[in-house]
This record gives structure tokens, C-alpha cells and sequence, in this order.
């Protein structure tokens, strides 16, 4: 018998870090265990480390507990800087094992991640681990890994090494999957102090977010088919002379300044944390920053009128910005928000009136003051987005729960029945009138790729070759995609690690990923790390966004992200993922990504024929069954083709339904 294997931390207790100044670092979140729990917290936290170092670390856990809201264990933090280094640079058995190494620090470089310290990439919330401890285990068994072995990972604890084969995932990753009774942001929150639950948002908890980059792409094709739908702007034109107005520059929001540039328009965008603003400015992500609303509007002004595009940071409140376009008549033409809604009692929004530190403080010893102001700032927002779009502005929630935020103030009217939200509210999500009906209905999402060789230059030569397939002639998304990935390079996206997004459709996928496969195979190229925002065409289920355009009333169910999830670890995608949350909180959202790590092998073109497509057609079979014309049309375009059968819907005549139900209830 072989002598057994234990995976865990030193004997040695390392040394507490330095926190480097500077660095953004979360606020303290809301502590509010009981005795009991607070015991339970501990002892949790404490079962990763030896017996020995109990004594030493027990009062060292609960004080980060009782001040941070939760036991972080700093004193894992590797010392140094840690980012997405060149794969060989990198232990392991697999090339797989040394992949996710790669992805889980680069989502934790300071450059990309928004509060490294306390391993949050993005959103706020979005946490790569609940703690420095799993972090070091998990890359422990990453490199101990073999290719007939799959690590599970449980809200960001490595549950062990299981013996599987070697075309099944090497990692299974779930995030908050809480049971429906519990499946709300209280119980949450005990949970995550419990150190039982991580938020892993989409793709922070899922090792595969690449910066701001990950939805610039997203953001830019939104804003310019906004302009296109409810502007009027031509279809071979883009938005030079045309207004954006909208609030935050942080992980996900800081492509907003980025993509209005690219799509030719001016925009103005608020951000209450400065620290974000010099992150933009410093990447190249945003152009011009002021504190004057005079001057940011001056500026814009300028630039509308030479026809130029600008991206304007102001540093300040959104609401202070909005109360100064409706006081000064200033119409917006496009305008959104982007602060993290999904967390409004949490820091996510920044009422009006409050500096960020006085927020945070209050946040930390008057939080039930701290509800009152960001409820009165929300329905004052709410008030003067009212305004302007009467003033012929067009608003959209962009998917960040924002106008679920207002209701949950206490705002009924932005319910589109005036009462509940189960019709949805008096503004569209951009999902539901923009990306679901033009991207994802026909299979179009945030398809991403990383060069983990860290070389430039393969990025380079990937994106030729993405541009070498996609043919601009066959639809509007492709002629835009052409556009896009050509001008790639020298619109300077990348932040981290050598990654780029492109909204591709499933044969265009396959494609793209068949052909880098042959690219590694021949040489010309390191190995690559395919993935996708887990916000796509089937990956997530979630009312207030992703499935907001799905109409039948299945928009509530979590099937199809869950099937998804299921159908890439049977198809052997290298990971699997599922979570609770992403942009919208908990409860409110099931969402599911992977990775796969291409090598060259035979093997993998495989698992790219029968995972890429799976992954991508989940999604439009469900919009088609739906009725969904234009997932209609792309699945009756698979059947056609395929050797696979999608059910498809019978449509029902809406004057005969009208006329029986109506005979039927006396209405």
C-alpha cells in the first residue's frame, strides 16, 4: 500500500504581510453572528491549519471577523506581487493544473483585481476564495494533479482530489449553491461570515475573469445598437456626435469609458472611488478626469460638436450628475448605470450626499441609517432618470439589479404592473431589448481566449486567425465581430494576462478553437485557455438579465444553467463551474462557465466538436422553445445540419387566445 498523500499548510506560521499603500482594499463588511456562530466561524477557519498554530491564530481570526466581516487569513497571503505569470514558470502534472494557476493569479493581480487583499476581482463582491488558506491549498493540488484526477472545489475549498480519467474536467467548482429556503442575501451573509459560502460573482469564483477587457466587447456592441435601435444611427455608422451618459469605472463598469471611445461617441461616466478613476486613467481606459460637473459637461460638449469620441471620468456622485443635466436641460440621448446594485446595502451604491469613507464607515457602525440614505438616494435617482427619458433620453438597466434596487426602495411604480415584478419594470434591461434579441437568441456571446505563454505576439497571431474565420458578409454580428477583432490590437485591451473577448456564435466557436488547437499543434503558438463571460447565450439563468428576454415564464428557472453545466463536465471541458449571484446578487441568478485549456493533442479537438457547440446551442434551444423567432431560425438552421434533434414550438395564434380567454373569464 502507498503511503498516503496529505495536501496542507506549513507547520510554520508564516509571517504577518505588509499591505502595500495604495492598493484598494474592500470595506468591512457587516458583522452580525451570534455567540454561536461566531464560535462556529472560528473554528471553521481553523481547521486548515495545524493544531499547534490554533492558540496563536484563534485571536488573530476573530478579530478580522469582528473588524472585516469576515476571516480573510492574511498572513497566507503569499509576500510579493502575485499575477498571471508565463505558464512554465508554473508547477504541476498537467498542463491543466498549471492553466488554472495561471487564471487564479491573475484574477488576484493588483492590476486587475479590484480588492486583492481580500481576493475580490470584481463587482464588489466577486471573490476568487473566501480566504488565503484555500487559495494555497488549491494551488498545492493544482500541482500535484494528474491527468486521472479531478479537483472539487466547494464555494472556493478544495474538497480533495477524486480519481477520474482523463478526458473528464480536472476541476468541478460550484459558488453559493444555497438551498431554497436559504437561498437569500441574509442567510448569505451569515453564511460567508460562517466562511461556508463565496460569492464568486461569474467569473471571479470561476478563475476566468481577463480585467475590464472580459466586457468591453459586450459593453461597446450594447451601447452602439442602442444607438442604432432608438437614435436612429445607421447600421455602417457609429456614434461620433451622439451623448453616454452613465456611472462606474470599476471591474465590469470600467469598460463603459473604453467602449464609447471605440464606438466613436462622447461619454461622461461618475465614479464616487477615485482609486478606480487612476486605475482607468493609468490603463489607457478612460481620457479625461474632472471634479467640475461645468467642466465635464464643457468638454463633452467640445467633442459632440467636432464629431470626436472622449471618455470623461467625473469624480463624483451619479445622482449629482444627473440632477445637474435635468437643472441645466441637458439631454443625454443614451444613459445607464453600472454602480454594483446587486450589494446597494453593502457599498455597492454610494448614496447621495455621502463621501465614499463616510459610507463605509456608516456602512460599518450605523448600517440601518446607512439603508435609509441609499434608499432615498434611489428613489431620487430613479426620479430624475424619470425625467430625462421624458426629455427623450433612452435609459436601460444594464443587468446590474439596479432597478430592483429601486423597487426594493420602496419605488412600486417601476414595476410594469405597478406592483410586482413578475412583468418585468417600466425600463428594459439592455438584455431584453438589445443583447438578447440580436446576440444571444442567434448563439452570439462573450467568447474569451488566453495565451498563457504570456507571448504578445500569440495573441497577435490568434487574433489573425479569428479574423481569418470570420466571414463579415453573413450578419450584421459577424461584420461587427470583423471590425472588432481586426482593430484589437490597436485599441490596447488588454489589462493582466494576454486575453481578448469576442461575442462569436457556435460554429464560429468551433472554428476559432479547432484552429488554434492546429496552431499549438504546429508550433506557432503556446497553449491557450478558451473560456466565456458565464453572462452568454445558455450559461445563466437570471430574470433581471440574461433570460429577461425569455418570455414564457421559465425565465425563473435555473434548468438550463445547470443542464449546461452539466453537459460540459460530460463533454470534458477541462473545468466546470456553477454559481448563485453573479451581477444581480444571490437568489436572483444561476450561472455557469468553463474553461478549456487547448494543448494541440487530438484529444482536445474532440472535446472542442462536441463541447463548444453544446455549450452555445443549450441556450438557443431553450430561447427557440421560448418562441424566440430569432433562436427559431438558428435552431432550425442546427437541425437542418446536425445529428441531433432540437424540440421546436408550435405558435400559438394570440387572437384566438385573446378571444377563449376572454370568453372564459368575462374580460
Amino acid at each position: 500500500m502507498s503511503a498516503v498523500i496529505r495536501v496542507s499548510l506549513p507547520d510554520e506560521l508564516p509571517e504577518y504581510p505588509e499591505f502595500v499603500e495604495g492598493i484598494r482594499r474592500a470595506p468591512a463588511r457587516l458583522f452580525n453572528l451570534n455567540e454561536y456562530q461566531t464560535k462556529l466561524a472560528l473554528k471553521n477557519a481553523l481547521r486548515y491549519v495545524p493544531k499547534h498554530l490554533h492558540e496563536k491564530l484563534a485571536p488573530e481570526f476573530l478579530d478580522e471577523l469582528i473588524t472585516r466581516g469576515r476571516i480573510y487569513a492574511y498572513r497566507y497571503r503569499p509576500y510579493g506581487r502575485i499575477w498571471g505569470k508565463p505558464i512554465d514558470e508554473y508547477e504541476g502534472n498537467t498542463l491543466e493544473g498549471k492553466a488554472f494557476q495561471v487564471m487564479i493569479d491573475n484574477n488576484l493581480d493588483f492590476e486587475v483585481a479590484l480588492y486583492p487583499y481580500e481576493l475580490v476581482t470584481y463587482g464588489e463582491t466577486g471573490q476568487v476564495f473566501q480566504n488565503w488558506m484555500q487559495y494555497n491549498l488549491v494551488k498545492k493540488y493544482l500541482q500535484i494533479m494528474t491527468d486521472e484526477q479531478t479537483l472539487v472545489v466547494m464555494s472556493g475549498h478544495p474538497l480533495g482530489l477524486f480519481p477520474s480519467h482523463k478526458e473528464a474536467p480536472r476541476v468541478i467548482n460550484t459558488n453559493s449553491m444555497m438551498v431554497g429556503m436559504f437561498d437569500n442575501p441574509d442567510d448569505w451573509h451569515i453564511a460567508a461570515q460562517l466562511g461556508v459560502a463565496n460569492y464568486g460573482q461569474m467569473t471571479a469564483g470561476g478563475w476566468m475573469y481577463i480585467g475590464p477587457q472580459g466586457i468591453v466587447h459586450g459593453t461597446y456592441i450594447t451601447i452602439l445598437n442602442a444607438a442604432r435601435l432608438f437614435l436612429g444611427v445607421p447600421w455602417d455608422q457609429d456614434l461620433r456626435g451622439h451623448l453616454f451618459v452613465s456611472s462606474g469605472l470599476g471591474g465590469m463598469s470600467g469598460a463603459q469609458a473604453k467602449a464609447i471611445e471605440i464606438a466613436g461617441g462622447v461619454g461622461i461616466i461618475a465614479e464616487v472611488d477615485y482609486s478606480r478613476i487612476e486605475t482607468r486613467k493609468s490603463q489607457g481606459w478612460v481620457s479625461r478626469v474632472t471634479d467640475s460637473l461645468k467642466e465635464a459637461f464643457d468638454i463633452a460638449g467640445e467633442y459632440l460638436e467636432a464629431k470626436k469620441p472622449i471618455s470623461i471620468a467625473y469624480h463624483g456622485n451619479v445622482v449629482d450628475l444627473l440632477e445637474y443635466m435635468v437643472e441645466n436641460h441637458i439631454k443625454p440621448e443614451l444613459l445607464s448605470d453600472q454602480t454594483s446594485c446587486h450589494v446597494p446595502y453593502d457599498g455597492g451604491y454610494i448614496p447621495q450626499g455621502l463621501t465614499l469613507d463616510e459610507a463605509r464607515r456608516m456602512i460599518k457602525e450605523n448600517h440601518e441609517l446607512f439603508v435609509e440614505y441609499v434608499n432615498k438616494s434611489l428613489r431620487k435617482h430613479f426620479e430624475l432618470i424619470k425625467t430625462l427619458h421624458a426629455r427623450g433620453g433612452y435609459f436601460w438597466d444594464y443587468g446590474n439589479s439596479f432597478l430592483k434596487a429601486v423597487y426594493d426602495a420602496g419605488v412600486k411604480e417601476v414595476a410594469k404592473n405597478g406592483e410586482t415584478t413578475d412583468e418585468g419594470f417600466i425600463f428594459p434591461s439592455y438584455v431584453e431589448d438589445i443583447m438578447g434579441p440580436l446576440y444571444f437568441d442567434y448563439g452570439y456571446g462573450p467568447f474569451r481566449w488566453v495565451c498563457l505563454s504570456h507571448r504578445h505576439e500569440d495573441l497577435i497571431k490568434t487574433d489573425r486567425a479569428a479574423a481569418e474565420i470570420i466571414d463579415p458578409t453573413r450578419r450584421m454580428q459577424d461584420r461587427d465581430n470583423y471590425h472588432w477583432i481586426v482593430n484589437a490590437e490597436q485599441n490596447r485591451l488588454v489589462v493582466g494576462t494576454e486575453a481578448r473577448i469576442l461575442y462569436a456564435d457556435a460554429p464560429t466557436r468551433v472554428k476559432i478553437a479547432l484552429k488554434f488547437n492546429e496552431m499549438i499543434r504546429k508550433g506557432e503558438i503556446g497553449p491557450v485557455m478558451l473560456g466565456r463571460d458565464h453572462h452568454d447565450t445558455g450559461g445563466t439563468d437570471s430574470p433581471f438579465r440574461e433570460t429577461a428576454n425569455i418570455k414564457d415564464g421559465s425565465n425563473i428557472m435555473a434548468d438550463m444553467a445547470v443542464h449546461c453545466f452539466a453537459g460540459n463536465a460530460a463533454r470534458g471541458m477541462s473545468m466546470v463551474v456553477l454559481s448563485n449571484g453573479g451581477g444581480v446578487g444571490i437568489g436572483k441568478a444561476i450561472n455557469g462557465g468553463f474553461g478549456l485549456v487547448l494543448d494541440g493533442s487530438e484529444r482536445v479537438d474532440r472535446i472542442i466538436k462536441r463541447a463548444l457547440d453544446w455549450d452555445v446551442m443549450v441556450g438557443v434551444s431553450r430561447r427557440a422553445w421560448a418562441r424566440n423567432k430569432n433562436a427559431i431560425e438558428v435552431a432550425n438552421e442546427w437541425n437542418a445540419t446536425k445529428p441531433g434533434i432540437i424540440t421546436m414550438p408550435e405558435i400559438a395564434d394570440d387572437e384566438l387566445i385573446n378571444e377563449i380567454v376572454k370568453d372564459k373569464l368575462g374580460k
